[in-house]
């Protein structure tokens, strides 16, 4: 048995320690939010906050995260974190998704950028780019994302 923290709750799975943090979310826990998009920690869609920092779930073992605090999509868009709030309003606003398959991954990514930003810093496009760079959208929904978060941002400050 592994300990686990998720979302501010205390979690016990039987899993192998080297499994994928992706599988023991869905699989074990039933969190089918975080999505599995290469497999290769390439495209952001599994990205999910370890310490507050994304980190890409399909490469990232279970025992890599046990005694450290684990954030998914559920949690950040689920109403009780305020930047979270801010970014699922403003995707909504800008018509963000269009598959929807990466947007989990794209929220997460956009949640800690805002988070590690300073106080009423309002990010430029590049910025946003920089920080969005390891997502991939197929739908190549790149500058309603980047509206969106720019839209957040102002929203928060």
């Amino acid at each position: 048995m592994v300990r686990l923290h998720v979302n501010g709750q205390e979690k016990q799975v039987d899993a192998d320690p080297a499994t994928p943090i992706l599988w023991v979310l869905r699989d074990k826990l039933g969190l089918t939010g975080t999505k599995f998009g290469c497999g290769a920690g390439l495209c952001g869609a599994c990205t999910v906050h370890l310490d507050g920092q994304p980190t890409r779930g399909c490469v990232t073992s279970l025992a890599t995260v046990a005694g450290h605090e684990l954030t998914t999509v559920e949690a950040v868009t689920g109403g009780q974190d305020p930047v979270g709030s801010a970014i699922h309003a403003a995707w909504v606003r800008h018509d963000v998704a269009q598959c929807g398959y990466c947007q989990a991954g794209q929220i997460m990514t956009a949640t800690a950028f805002l988070k590690g930003l300073p106080q009423g810093h309002l990010p430029s496009g590049v910025e946003i780019d920089a920080a969005m760079a390891g997502n991939l959208c197929r739908c190549g929904s790149y500058g309603r994302i980047r509206a969106a978060v720019a839209d957040a941002a102002a929203t928060l400050a």
